[in-house]
């Protein structure tokens, strides 16, 4: 892993890159979703500041445990001075990501323990699946079998 020298203040993406483990592409994915910034050289070439490794990471941390990027970015602008987040940070918005993780990992056991019972079933009724139709909210609207359109899922999660 190629060293930063303690004077050079500004990091090229290359270094950046180098230095968090994240493909170039991805830096300029977080960038253009704000989740990081830089500035341009003269010659129109990115340069982070240091603090851009402690950001990167923090990023890179929070989508491993399933955090939405929009999720992510609204917590680094509650930061002040758009400092970087340190451990405290982490602390407290860990706590408010961990109710969100406990609903999420709530569904996902539900969909294994009747995951089973749809593969045989093949109906995909909306008036019994579980799996299209969770807790029966379309059965108490509609019967038969009918799929609804699926929710769009947002794409700005992937770098």
């Amino acid at each position: 892993m190629p060293q930063i020298p303690q004077t050079l203040h500004e990091l090229s993406v290359g270094q950046l890159s180098a230095r968090s483990g994240a493909a170039v592409s991805a830096l300029h994915f977080y960038e253009s979703k704000g989740l990081i910034t830089s500035s341009r050289t003269s010659g129109n070439q990115r340069r982070y500041s240091r603090d851009a490794l402690r950001r990167v990471a923090f990023v890179r941390a929070a989508q491993r445990v399933g955090i939405p990027l929009a999720t992510i970015r609204d917590a680094l602008a509650e930061l002040p001075e758009e400092r970087t987040p340190n451990r405290e940070d982490w602390a407290r918005l860990s706590e408010a990501w961990r109710r969100e993780l406990d609903e999420r990992i709530t569904q996902l056991h539900r969909l294994r323990d009747h995951l089973t019972d749809c593969i045989g079933c093949g109906c995909l009724s909306l008036e019994t699946c579980v799996l299209s139709n969770p807790d029966d909210i379309n059965g108490e609207k509609i019967t038969g079998s009918r799929l609804m359109p699926e929710r769009k899922q947002p794409t700005e999660d992937r770098p």
